[in-house]
């Protein structure tokens, strides 16, 4: 099994999902004074980096940058999606699919090209 084309995926989509949360998460409570927003945050950016960055030094064994770099766009609008979904019920529209399509689409040439 080689690590290097399957770890990486998957240590992307968690580590958007951890950045995703650190970016919104903190709007549920807002009531909160912004300093503990902020330290919350960056605790989960943490996590975040802690997947994101060995993802890539896997992942450049087995994919180009720009291929890693496309992973964690199509993950992070997809994390979006969850979070936005999970937390605050808002589901995406079909435009906003739409444009999602397209992007996946974009992504999907960067993976076909040299």
């Amino acid at each position: 099994m080689n690590w290097a084309l399957i770890l990486p995926p998957l240590m992307l989509a968690g580590s958007n999902v951890f950045m995703n949360l650190a970016w919104y998460g903190h709007l549920k409570e807002p009531n909160k004074a912004l300093w503990v927003a902020v330290l919350g945050s960056w605790a989960l950016a943490f996590c975040e980096y802690c997947l994101a960055v060995p993802a890539n030094r896997i992942g450049s064994k087995a994919y180009s940058l720009a291929q890693l770099k496309t992973m964690q766009e199509v993950f992070s609008l997809a994390g979006f999606v969850l979070v936005a979904w999970a937390l605050f019920g808002q589901k995406p529209g079909l435009a906003q699919l739409a444009g999602f399509v397209l992007i996946v689409a974009g992504a999907a040439l960067i993976f076909k090209g040299n």
